[in-house]
């Protein structure tokens, strides 16, 4: 039971805890941004009559503070954590290689001769990329592996790529895939794997009265298999569905209420903020009316103009797109400020399209039209322009400092490089994340989708005190 001593509810978790502990429902519990579902998920585990129970993080930042708050006798896992386990019990021992696939993938290339190894080649990260949202959709080639639970069919998998996959890779990422399957059995997994293959393909899953999952609005398709595998008694699942912006990557759209479609869930929400002060959450009132505030304060307001020397420390510049982020940098760097740009996953993939246009010294007028003929050719089969449209306008800002092409690559490696104290990320990668002060760069760029509109909640929400807009046209710099 809870002890209330320690623990101090609001009349929403009061609410909640009073489920818990008097019925035997599954629960879905629908909470906003900062309105404390760690805090309540404690809670929960307190209260809850059914014993052990199983608390399901979503990464592994949350499962440490999780692991550290909450007692022993809660076992916290993150998915892909347990998935290691039940795999490692199905096969024996296994070991993880993160780059799995990108090994796989150099082998397949080498085998290959003339425009075919060209043509492979020049999709590396198109092929990487593709198996990651396989396994994360629960897609098996045709014809292979007919025991296992299929999610989709090919032609549906290759609805769901950013480009339409030429028949060669096609082919190929089946192959890999197929590859990456049977080195699984013998014992060998990357990340995805972790999930994938005791989802998809068996094992024996642990039994738990109770289950608690968070960040439930983000869950794929393979998070939901597996679930489905693992919950045979009690399930209450936290989420915010406003804050599902991750469907690129193969989270289930209207994943919540699939949730509680499937588990008959009783829903309760969490909508009073301790993080966002008044202010801001009256300026995400246009998406969440029900969003409520403990603090009073705050402060919101759309800029005219903005100085480099205005820019607050240890705050963070928010976009949808990255090329805005790009060159706000360059531009804060030249001027003396400390930034720090989240670019880990695009940045490798920029600079080796970059490095596949042509000789190093090639001049900068030839290398931004090189630039614009790769962003209309991969037009011609993508199926996300956006994305297109913003990696060539990077190059562009990377070509747009150095007279080389070599130039251009040795400025977007020093970008990358930088440690500093104003932070400059997407909205996407800024999820799960706050700050006192917050800049939100270009909101125009937001577009008019429901996950668009929920990416400009989360950005909106990542603001603890202060939150501005400004557009990249606004800022003044003075060198």
């Amino acid at each position: 039971m809870l002890d209330k001593t320690e623990l101090s509810p609001t009349d929403e978790q009061q609410d909640i805890i009073n489920l818990i502990e008097t019925t035997n429902d599954n629960l879905l519990v629908n909470a906003l941004a900062g309105t404390g579902k760690t805090t309540t998920l404690d809670m929960v585990q307190a209260a809850s009559p059914q014993q052990p129970v199983l608390c399901l993080a979503f990464n592994k930042r949350i499962a440490d503070e999780m692991s550290k708050r909450f007692p022993s006798t809660t076992t916290v896992r993150t998915f892909n954590s347990l998935g290691h386990r039940i795999w490692a019990s199905a096969v024996g021992k296994i070991s993880l290689d993160p780059k799995k696939t990108q090994a796989h993938l150099k082998e397949a290339i080498a085998s290959l001769k003339g425009d075919d190894r060209r043509a492979a080649s020049d999709a590396w990260f198109d092929i990487v990329s593709a198996i990651s949202l396989a396994k994360a959709l629960g897609y098996v080639p045709d014809g292979k592996f007919p025991s296992a639970k299929r999610l989709l069919d090919r032609s549906q998998f290759h609805a769901s790529l950013e480009e339409k996959p030429s028949p060669l890779i096609a082919d190929l990422i089946d192959s890999l895939l197929f590859s990456s399957i049977q080195a699984s059995y013998k014992g060998l997994i990357d990340y995805n794997d972790q999930i994938f293959m005791p989802s998809l393909f068996g094992g024996t899953f642990p039994r738990f009265p109770h289950v608690l999952v968070d960040e439930a609005q983000d869950l794929n398709p393979t998070n939901h298999a597996m679930l489905d595998k693992l919950v045979k008694g009690r399930l209450c699942a936290v989420g915010d569905p406003f804050q599902s912006i991750y469907g690129f990557r193969g989270a289930l759209q209207q994943g919540m209420q699939s949730i509680k479609a499937k588990f008959n869930c009783k829903e309760r929400d969490l909508s009073i903020t301790f993080r966002c002060p008044r202010v801001i959450v009256e300026a995400a009132h246009w998406r969440v009316p029900s969003y409520k505030w403990m603090k009073e304060g705050g402060h919101y307001e759309v800029l005219n103009l903005l100085s480099p020397k205005d820019i607050v420390d240890s705050s963070a510049i928010i976009c949808r797109n990255n090329a805005p982020l790009f060159r706000i940098a360059f531009n804060l760097l030249s001027v003396g400020r400390s930034v720090s740009v989240a670019g880990s996953d695009i940045g490798p993939r920029l600079i080796r399209i970059m490095q596949k246009l042509g000789d190093g010294h090639i001049k900068q007028s030839d290398l931004l039209i090189m630039i614009e003929n790769w962003r209309d050719a991969k037009l011609e089969t993508s199926q996300s322009p956006k994305t297109i449209y913003d990696m060539a306008e990077c190059m562009k800002v990377f070509a747009s400092f150095g007279s080389t092409l070599d130039q251009a690559v040795g400025y977007a490696e020093h970008l990358f490089a930088q440690q500093g104290t104003i932070k400059l990320l997407t909205g996407h990668k800024a999820k799960g994340l706050e700050w006192d002060t917050v800049y939100h760069l270009d909101p125009w760029l937001i577009g008019d989708g429901e996950q668009e509109k929920n990416l400009r909640y989360v950005i909106t929400t990542r603001a603890k005190e202060a939150l501005y807009e400004i557009n990249s046209d606004q800022m003044k710099w003075q060198h």
